[in-house]
């Protein structure tokens, strides 16, 4: 169900019909919003993300056909360093033993404005297989995390960190931080003659710093599954964060389907804060029916989230679609 109007404050989730891989972030009063389309970078720019369906969308970037980064765009990240937009995404040539990181540049203070400078791929020396790329800033210093594989063949996707000299170059060597270890991390058992009998999944990275923790938020299990969840590592603020030994994993999973308000496989989640700064949320895909996979079914879904006693976030379980519920809260 897509609900297009709601009461005045509120909104009902899915925000749009389809859209995998949802990104958002707050700047200057507007919102802008990403997801994966495949072929092109697109985002949409509003004051309500409750609204989405009504916002302002443009497409930002196509690329040049027949290059390494032309199909399969995957998990765009729009983020906002140094007085510049950067857009980071994977891309491939139509394999996807090919996909790789890369970013594009904007120095416009809109980024639906201005030009987007294609500021090429974003690797370390091992330039191996790549996809769901983030960045953040921690102490002054940057940092890019993303999913990976350790070798050359398909069979398993670990989460990597590594250091950036710059929003667009990689700085050191990558040290893997995670790896699928629990049973809920496992379950990617494939159909398809043209990839491996099974998949171990760890992917969509992404940082929610609180007090003096950092926690690691991926997704874990193949999307293809039902079983696609959000799982949690931890680090204290003061780690070395290229130290593996820094990182702590959660035995469970802290997001997982609902069966009761009819949401499977949510997952590749982003976070942001309200207007006013005092409410934390997460926007996440989700299917609407079990064994809908890792196309267009995929829609996505926001809530508002709270803190455990042990600082640790609490984000609850995964709302029921078509439900009125208030919006972020407003600046006063």
């Amino acid at each position: 169900m897509f609900a297009q109007s709601q009461p005045s404050g509120t909104f009902t989730n899915p925000l749009l019909p389809s859209g995998a891989d949802p990104w958002v972030i707050y700047q200057d009063g507007y919102y802008y919003y990403t997801n994966s389309t495949q072929n092109s970078l697109v985002i949409w720019k509003t004051k309500n993300l409750g609204e989405m369906a009504k916002a302002e969308k443009k497409t930002v970037w196509v690329p040049e056909p027949n290059t390494p980064y032309s199909k399969e765009l995957w998990a765009p990240e729009l983020h906002y360093l140094n007085h510049k937009w950067y857009l980071y995404y994977a891309a491939d040539d139509c394999n996807n033993n090919h996909h790789r990181l890369y970013v594009l540049e904007n120095s416009s203070p809109d980024p639906l404005q201005g030009t987007w400078v294609f500021k090429g791929k974003l690797n370390d020396d091992s330039d191996k297989w790549a996809i769901d790329g983030s960045v953040f800033e921690h102490k002054g210093k940057l940092y890019l995390i993303w999913a990976g594989w350790e070798g050359d063949e398909n069979g398993q996707q670990d989460i990597y960190i590594a250091k950036l000299k710059n929003p667009y170059t990689v700085e050191g060597k990558r040290v893997k931080i995670s790896s699928p270890l629990y049973d809920w991390e496992k379950n990617g058992d494939l159909h398809d003659a043209a990839n491996p009998p099974h998949v171990n999944v760890n992917e969509g990275p992404e940082i929610l710093a609180h007090g003096k923790k950092l926690f690691l938020i991926y997704s874990a299990s193949g999307c293809w599954t039902d079983f696609y969840a959000l799982g949690m590592l931890t680090a204290s603020a003061d780690a070395d964060l290229l130290d593996s030994e820094s990182w702590a994993k959660s035995a469970q999973p802290v997001f997982k389907k609902s069966e009761a308000n009819g949401v499977y496989a949510p997952g590749h989640n982003s976070f942001f804060k309200s207007p006013d700064g005092k409410e934390d949320w997460i926007i996440y895909h989700a299917n609407a029916m079990p064994g809908q996979g890792c196309g267009s079914f995929r829609s996505p879904r926001m809530q508002k989230f709270s803190w455990n006693a042990d600082g640790t976030p609490n984000f609850g379980i995964p709302q029921r679609t078509g439900i009125p519920m208030a919006v972020p809260s407003q600046r006063k």
